[in-house]
């Protein structure tokens, strides 16, 4: 297929496709979803090998969050039965990060409900990743705390904070459809303020809330623009007691087809399996190795994830191994410009010269190119986290 030969020529070269070679990638039919990942698969193989990154969440502060964002269980309004707790002490959320790191993550990603963290807040999560460091030297922290007011990125990064995450979720045109409380100009904000502290940007997006194939190619190439480190996709997961619960319109087919567009439209960053994947990707998980480079280990925020042994027999089984903590994630070219874990090269995820790049996740409209499918709710799947982070009993790691 001439497209998917022009996409490995680019994005061997980290050139940025045109909008319609990405949407037309999003409209390949199932018979050829096999080709698609073969090609994107090889410039996965490029840039980052054989090697999966594994993050561990940790959960700082679950519920009770003052903003409406349509796809969370924690949101203003929810009734989704999560865990509901206030901030865990310093001890607490290491302890809770130390099974993730015995498990192989090589990075712990700190992450609490709400707007923004207040000053307070920053210094309370500068102690807990400081607590995390002095128990793991070689460890990479992430924090992911909502909107940062000025100063406060350069605090974390004083405390030892590697990374910060925030996603831009989905298009900027449709952004106000599914929340009111902020704007995407408050999230690219955020995103920019920790490129200027040097901590490497982490921002993704969530696929399966009713966005057209225009919506994602919008949001993967103003992500490519931002220019992060890495790109976590979602895939909704439809919370009862939320206003998505419905919005069952992912396949495993259509999952595939959104990560090798963000593979091919951003070739040389960290592309992370999020949210969702277990609920939509399901047995095809194996195969979405072969376009992502990264994935969770265990249980995410507020629901429950495949378990850790079972992603790590995964792993091994569709012949890929697990990234080192001495190994470098991103490229040279990236990371010989980046602090600690890497952050932004001067090419970006491509280039800004050449023009171009925790959560809960997303939906669309899904199938191929010949119509929509519906697809079927798996609420079986959906399994509200009842240990780890905020109980006494031992995390799914």
């Amino acid at each position: 297929m001439d497209l998917l030969n022009t996409l490995v020529d680019k994005g061997l070269r980290r050139e940025l496709p045109t909008r319609e070679e990405a949407l037309a990638v999003l409209a390949t039919s199932d018979d050829d979803l096999l080709d698609v990942v073969t090609a994107a698969g090889k410039v996965r193989r490029h840039w980052f090998g054989r090697r999966v990154k594994l993050n561990y969440l940790v959960n700082l502060k679950s519920g009770l969050c003052p903003e409406d964002c349509s796809y969370c269980s924690q949101r203003l309004g929810s009734k989704a039965d999560i865990l509901k707790y206030t901030w865990l002490k310093p001890d607490e959320a290491s302890q809770a990060a130390a099974a993730g790191l015995a498990g192989g993550a090589k990075r712990v990603c700190l992450v609490a409900s709400g707007r923004g963290p207040t000053d307070r807040d920053v210094d309370r999560v500068s102690e807990t990743i400081k607590a995390i460091k002095e128990q793991n030297e070689d460890v990479e922290v992430c924090a992911c705390l909502g909107l940062l007011s000025d100063g406060q990125a350069e605090r974390l990064r004083a405390a030892g904070a590697d990374a910060y995450n925030h996603n831009l979720n989905t298009s900027e045109s449709t952004y106000g459809d599914i929340t009111t409380t902020h704007t995407y100009a408050d999230r690219v904000d955020t995103v920019r303020k920790a490129h200027a502290a040097g901590l490497s940007a982490c921002s993704g997006l969530i696929a399966g809330m009713g966005e057209s194939d225009e919506d994602l190619v919008d949001v993967v190439f103003s992500l490519r623009e931002l220019d992060p480190d890495s790109v976590p996709v979602n895939f909704l997961i439809p919370f009862e007691g939320t206003p998505l619960a419905k919005e069952w319109n992912l396949t495993p087919q259509r999952c595939l087809r959104i990560l090798a567009m963000v593979r091919f439209v951003c070739p040389d960053v960290e592309v992370r399996i999020a949210g969702g994947r277990e609920v939509h990707l399901r047995s095809l998980q194996p195969l979405a190795l072969h376009l992502a480079n990264s994935i969770f280990l265990g249980d995410y925020l507020t629901s429950e994830g495949q378990a850790g042994k079972a992603d790590l027999e995964m792993i091994a089984d569709a012949g890929f191994e697990v990234e080192g903590a001495g190994e470098v994630t991103l490229p040279a070219h990236r990371a010989d410009v980046a602090h600690g874990c890497g952050s932004h090269a001067e090419a970006g995820c491509g280039s800004h010269a050449e023009g171009g790049c925790g959560s809960h996740a997303g939906g669309g409209v899904c199938g191929t190119a010949g119509g929509p499918a519906v697809a079927e709710p798996r609420t079986d799947l959906v399994a509200v986290r009842r240990r780890g982070a905020g109980t006494d009993l031992a995390p799914n790691a």
